[in-house]
């Protein structure tokens, strides 16, 4: 084998640099190529298998921001529910002290009994909801060896993840057909307690828009005493008061003439006129913003997914469609079944005592296994 002159001077050349190369990283000091070995390390771990993709990377890039908001909502947690029993109670006492005198004084005994009867069945049936979303477990996967499937391992836990099962990172932990993390609960919302927390969204959402109906009348009156007062000349008497002014006594019945002077405006009367406002302003915002969200989920329920799913069926459903295939949704049994399996309905009576009034029964699965039924059937006969 001959070697060509320039071959040789090239080969010659190389390894002259080598050992040139190596001793100018040596000549470099411990800190910078620790600082340089992290730095590679980290780029690498943003691709460190074939299965790395653009979700990967923006978790690794965000991760300290997704840590603090993790952190500050678990904090927060015990503020919000707080917060909630505070606006509640705020509610109760004005409906109380205000506006129940108001009804009994004035309303016919037929619309006092219903305002009686339904008030407080619409108040029973949100403290209970609210308590047990609050204080039900939305259920764990076991953290011993067992014979459960598992699809997949958590690779923040380490630990196989059953069907349906996602980690939060606010409770830190992998929850059973996890939706959601509500701080307004300061838990997840998860397999055992999801039916306590769309039944607490669905009365509340109920009872906002009962205040806001029932009270829209009252707050026009409390509103417009309020305008009228503020303009009001005391030197010039004789302005009329009807509506909210006579039903709460700032004119006696039947004194609503010009020539009648009108009794000065107390304190009373415009905290009375204050406290009416408050409660229709927060209920009515309450009523819309927490009716969409409640509608949103009676959607997922009907399709039977849950927020995370819905995300996943998402995805799902395009990958499927660039194959030119259908992707449907496993754990779906049809809207009449998805509905009878969440509110855990096994017979007609069950639709009054399970879900129009308290009841504690567990979900109708062990959040581990779940059935799987290609096509729609009745899962559960009523």
């Amino acid at each position: 084998m001959r070697w060509c002159p320039s071959s040789v001077l090239h080969l010659l050349r190389c390894v002259r640099l080598r050992p040139c190369i190596r001793r100018g990283r040596n000549r470099l000091p411990l800190w910078v190529r620790e600082i340089w070995a992290y730095m590679s390390v980290l780029a690498q771990s943003l691709y460190f298998n074939s299965l790395t993709d653009s979700d990967v990377v923006f978790d690794s890039v965000f991760e300290p921001l997704f840590w603090t908001v993790d952190y500050v909502t678990r904090w927060f947690g015990t503020v919000f529910v707080f917060l909630v029993v505070i606006l509640v109670s705020s509610i109760l006492a004005i409906a109380y002290m205000v506006l129940l005198p108001l009804v009994l004084n004035t309303y016919s005994p037929p619309w006092i009994a219903w305002h009686v009867c339904y008030g407080h069945w619409n108040l029973v049936m949100i403290a209970f909801h609210y308590y047990k979303a609050t204080k039900t477990a939305p259920g764990y996967p076991p953290t011993e060896k067992n014979d459960s499937p598992f699809v997949a391992v958590c690779k923040k836990c380490v630990m196989p993840k059953p069907a349906r099962t996602h980690h939060c990172g606010i409770c830190n932990r992998c929850i059973l057909k996890m939706d959601h993390h509500c701080p307004w609960l300061n838990n997840c919302v998860g397999h055992f307690n999801h039916r306590y927390f769309f039944s607490f969204c669905l009365f509340l959402t109920l009872g906002c828009v009962y205040c806001s109906i029932s009270g829209r009348n009252l707050f026009l009156d409390a509103y417009n005493s309020i305008e009228r007062f503020k303009h009001l000349d005391m030197d010039k008497p004789g302005v009329p008061v009807t509506g909210m002014g006579l039903l709460i006594g700032l004119l006696p019945p039947g004194q609503t003439n010009y020539q009648t002077p009108a009794p000065p405006y107390t304190f009373k009367d415009k905290m009375i006129h204050k406290s009416i406002i408050y409660m229709w302003v927060l209920t009515s915002t309450v009523g819309v913003a927490l009716g969409a969200l409640t509608l949103w989920h009676a959607v997922l329920i009907s399709r039977g997914e849950t927020s995370i799913e819905r995300h996943i069926n998402g995805k799902e459903i395009k990958r499927m469609a660039k194959r030119g295939k259908v992707y449907k949704n496993p754990y779906s049994y049809g809207k009449l079944n998805n509905w009878k399996v969440f509110f855990g309905v096994e017979k007609k009576s069950h639709w009054v005592t399970r879900v129009l009034l308290p009841s504690g029964h567990t979900p109708h699965s062990d959040g581990l296994t779940w059935d799987v039924f290609p096509v729609k059937k009745d899962l559960i006969p009523v």
